[in-house]
């Protein structure tokens, strides 16, 4: 991961370079002791990750340069670091991810570089951005795209997240909709890692824009604060994994009338839960959602399969294997397509490609069961030719 240092004291840039060559995933890019050069290297660098920025500078300031930084849309994470603990409030307004207070540790540096790579190894690839979700002109109904995005809209528009915490804490409260959530329980989960004093203060500063974030759709006042804690309660919204999840319940069995509503009902799974947002406490119903899609994609390819429709069966099943190429009961329905499409080298292919898989990253050989089927598979199409 690249970084660059940006600060007027030639003393820091020696102590942090020193630090920052200790952490064996970095590697320092540049040092600047102004903005102006900084901002130039980040325009012809654009591999940059990562900004450890002095507060106060001669010229232009870090917050200043943040901010400038921000409205570009430039994705260079922000860390401050100065010896003016009272601008932490101040700093996150700016969506920075950390404030470091001089003297800096090794130890609370390498914290703040651990998030970062964290990130990264979460969400090795980023999603292309869904489009925009309207609600129908005049609707004041709200709906919540967290398949793939993390987004909120009505009749009104569309929410402009402030910052990457304001999004992260809507997600969070959610999930746990219409209960309340311990300030402290918010702090330990979002802003972890961090000093208490400043996670408390970011929380304060978060919920604050959190709430003009909603405003222009008129829910401001759904968030509420009770007994030290908050929730959030919408009336009525249309939640676009709740209403994957039910519509999927709903169809116990998928027979081939049935067959064009579950298509449509696999269509509403858009993606991951909050995209690739990566939120660590999240992981458990992400993984569940995830789930729930693969069970019932691999419904919907049996009664394609059953329905003799291999094109439309093979279209599901690779994206789940896409997802995950060891799922062995995958690859049994894509073998099962192809054969039914008398496709011999589509299905050698298929099932030598997995049994290579399981040798090198499991170092095991198929099961006796999928041995025996592509044996069967074989022979059958052999037979009809």
């Amino acid at each position: 991961m690249k970084v660059i240092l940006v600060d007027d004291e030639r003393m820091m840039h020696l102590i942090l370079s020193t630090m920052l060559l200790k952490l064996p995933e970095v590697e320092l890019a540049g040092t600047f002791t102004d903005t102006k050069s900084a901002a130039a290297f980040l325009e012809e660098h654009p591999d940059v990750e990562l900004a450890f920025v002095d507060l106060s500078m001669p010229g232009e300031g870090g917050m200043a340069f943040a901010a400038r930084l921000a409205a570009a849309g430039s994705p260079v994470q922000i860390v401050f670091v100065t010896s003016h603990k009272e601008f932490a409030l101040e700093a996150y307004d700016l969506s920075v991810l950390d404030y470091l207070v001089k003297p800096v540790s090794q130890e609370r540096l390498a914290r703040t570089v651990n998030r970062v790579l964290t990130q990264r190894r979460a969400a090795p690839a980023r999603l292309s951005p869904l489009p925009e979700v309207q609600a129908p002109a005049g609707s004041g109904r709200v709906r919540l795209t967290m398949l793939g995005d993390v987004a909120v809209s009505s009749g009104a528009g569309r929410v402009k997240w402030t910052s990457r915490k304001c999004a992260e804490l809507f997600a969070y409260l959610l999930l746990l909709r219409g209960k309340r959530v311990p300030r402290s329980r918010l702090v330990a989960d979002i802003f972890g890692g961090m000093h208490k004093a400043n996670a408390e203060s970011y929380l304060n500063t978060t919920v604050y824009q959190l709430r003009k974030s909603l405003e222009p759709l008129g829910l401001r006042e759904a968030i509420r604060s009770e007994n030290d804690g908050y929730a959030l309660e919408l009336q009525a919204p249309v939640i676009d994994y709740l209403e994957f999840e039910q519509e999927a319940a709903a169809l116990h069995t998928i027979e081939p009338p049935d067959i064009e509503r579950a298509m449509r009902i696999e269509q509403l799974y858009t993606g991951e839960l909050f995209g690739d947002k990566a939120y660590v406490w999240a992981i458990h119903e992400t993984e569940r959602y995830a789930e729930l899609y693969a069970s019932f994609v691999k419904r919907l390819a049996a009664a394609l399969i059953a329905s003799r429709d291999s094109a439309a069966a093979s279209k599901l099943l690779l994206k789940l294997n896409k997802r995950n190429p060891l799922d062995e009961s995958v690859i049994r329905q894509l073998m099962v397509v192809h054969e039914l499409a008398g496709d011999k080298k589509g299905l050698n292919a298929v099932y030598t490609d997995y049994v290579r898989l399981l040798s090198r990253e499991l170092g095991i050989k198929p099961s006796g069961d999928l041995i025996y089927l592509y044996d069967s598979l074989v022979r059958r199409i052999s037979e009809l030719k």
